[in-house]
């Protein structure tokens, strides 16, 4: 089990990967008026992104936190990206439920404004999660 529970963060950084491209792609889709493509897209970063949760919490259930290492300027960059992305990814929960409860009401017009906020957040969380993923794992694994 301490095996699989080693791998978990390299499969964070991937699903946190596909949730970005998902999102994306799914904006793309939207901006071209391609409704059926942006909601399999979004519906899809939205599980990626809850699968992701699952995992990072039985990661950090068994592991506990790890230290990053990396020292100089590295330190201060490190940690306002990590600061940041918490906060966001505790705020975009939420969002994402209301976002995703709009579009399902076919509440459109309210579905728009605050995806106007969600998607740029979520995609935020999404990317930093994999820039912290790097810096504490590859650029300065402990």
């Amino acid at each position: 089990m301490t095996d699989l529970i080693s791998y978990l963060p390299h499969v964070n950084a991937c699903l946190n990967s596909a949730s970005a491209i998902l999102l994306f792609s799914g904006y793309l889709s939207i901006r071209r008026h391609n409704v059926k493509a942006h909601r399999n897209f979004q519906v899809s970063a939205f599980v990626v992104s809850t699968i992701f949760l699952i995992s990072y919490l039985v990661y950090h259930f068994n592991h506990g936190a790890t230290r990053f290492t990396g020292q100089g300027l590295a330190r201060p960059i490190y940690f306002t990206i990590l600061t940041t992305h918490t906060i966001l990814a505790i705020v975009i929960v939420p969002l994402i439920l209301i976002t995703f409860y709009r579009a399902l009401r076919a509440d459109f017009e309210r579905h728009r404004r605050i995806a106007r906020i969600t998607l740029p957040l979520w995609l935020y969380v999404s990317v930093t999660g994999v820039i912290v993923y790097l810096m504490l794992y590859q650029i300065y694994p402990s």
